[in-house]
């Protein structure tokens, strides 16, 4: 299986990148963002717990995001293979992804950071929230996800440099230009462990 986490912080298009990753290669896409998401918009118990955390720029705990992620992973074990976007975003979380899928006799093949400046983050995001009417997309919100991102989240890079998995990926460039970057990580990885896409 291939199965590749791609992380970023907020605005820098992991959401639009993981899409053509999708198209691309065959994998099934779980992103703990639209799942919680789906949660709130129904009303669930779940989504109204989620909500708390969401409208305060905080991170979802671990134990609701691991209970939502293994159930929906659960489902398609007979896929060709996952992306994981937005997951994980701490190191317990990696930890726990890790030992989720040695359960299953998987393992991540590939990590895919998107780095975008933080100026330039901002502006997407205050754009974002100006259309869509999100509201974690107002300005004190955005400035503590991006400083949630870089105390919790950026310590991913080491651990999965450690594994040899991570694959850095400039995200300033247009979106063709960043996923044609991405692709060629993930064609060198393929060729390189003999592993072949599932493309249809």
């Amino acid at each position: 299986m291939l199965n590749i986490v791609i992380f970023g912080p907020p605005g820098s298009g992991k959401g639009t990148q993981s899409t053509k990753i999708v198209e691309k290669y065959n994998l099934i896409h779980l992103s703990t963002g639209d799942l919680l998401r789906e949660e709130m918009e129904n009303e669930t118990p779940l989504g109204k717990e989620v909500r708390q955390y969401i409208d305060k720029g905080l991170l979802v705990p671990d134990e609701i995001v691991l209970k939502e992620l293994y159930m929906r992973t659960s489902e398609h074990m007979d896929s060709p293979g996952f992306i994981f976007d937005g997951f994980p975003r701490t190191i317990v979380q990696a930890e726990s992804l890790d030992e989720m899928l040695h359960k299953e006799g998987m393992a991540i093949s590939l990590v895919i950071s998107v780095e975008v400046e933080e100026e330039e983050l901002y502006k997407r995001l205050m754009g974002r929230g100006e259309d869509s009417g999100r509201s974690d997309d107002s300005d004190d919100i955005i400035r503590r996800r991006l400083e949630v991102y870089k105390e919790q989240t950026l310590p991913l890079i080491d651990y999965y440099k450690k594994q040899g998995k991570m694959a850095t990926i400039n995200g300033m460039d247009p979106v063709d230009q960043v996923f044609e970057k991405i692709t060629r990580a993930i064609d060198t990885y393929l060729e390189s462990s003999k592993v072949l896409p599932v493309v249809d």
